[in-house]
């Protein structure tokens, strides 16, 4: 009878013990990656605002980088050299900007996609003095910038997952509730997050949104 108690004591302390173990933490999320650009020069003929053939290529790999990132948008800066009058510059840098987005519309990007503006010989992009010829201030930067990154299921997970066991304290972990925990400590989140999102809501608990 003795043995019989000593062996349900000890029985009932490892079920004491399992039930004051917290659960492991869950995985840090992988760090979101940041907006990347790629930029390109046009460059075009002293006096000109045609795209010459040669630049052509470099219109023709910004639209291809353009098109490599849904969402993503292109800026356009014209620029000319410090020779010649400024007035006639400015517009000078305003036509090479014009032709350059004709030449992205031949490549298949959208006017609505690209925002522009002409420097004229203002702010170029190789500081000189009065009236020096540079070629690299005879062109039109092209910006082609990412859209803002997605947050990952992962990194969602690990938002709604505190909350969730904040609001739960109590109750029973098992079942639905658990499934979500453990399908987002995984790292999936394919049936947590809607899961936990809806458990939130339920709850009168605002859900955080997902950038």
């Amino acid at each position: 009878m003795f043995s019989r108690s000593l062996v349900l004591l000890a029985a009932g302390a490892l079920l004491l013990g399992a039930c004051d173990q917290s659960p492991p933490p869950a995985a840090s999320p992988p760090p979101m990656q940041q907006p990347v650009a790629s930029s390109f020069r046009v460059l075009f003929a002293p006096g000109s605002s045609t795209v010459q053939t040669p630049e052509l290529a470099t219109v023709r790999q910004a639209a291809v980088a353009y098109k490599a990132r849904p969402g993503g948008n292109i800026v356009l800066t014209g620029h000319t050299d410090t020779t010649g009058d400024p007035g006639y510059n400015q517009v000078l840098s305003q036509r090479r900007v014009a032709a350059v987005i004709a030449a992205l519309g031949a490549e298949g990007v959208p006017a609505t996609a690209i925002t522009s503006s002409a420097s004229g010989e203002t702010n170029p992009p190789v500081p000189t003095g009065d009236q020096v010829s540079d070629q690299k201030n005879r062109s039109v930067e092209i910006v082609v910038s990412m859209p803002p990154a997605r947050m990952s299921d992962a990194q969602y997970c690990s938002m709604l997952a505190p909350k969730v066991r904040e609001v739960s304290r109590g109750n029973d972990p098992s079942g639905n509730l658990g499934r979500a925990l453990a399908n987002c400590q995984n790292g999936t989140g394919d049936y947590g997050i809607p899961f936990m999102t809806s458990f939130l809501s339920s709850n009168n608990v605002p859900v955080p949104p997902r950038t």
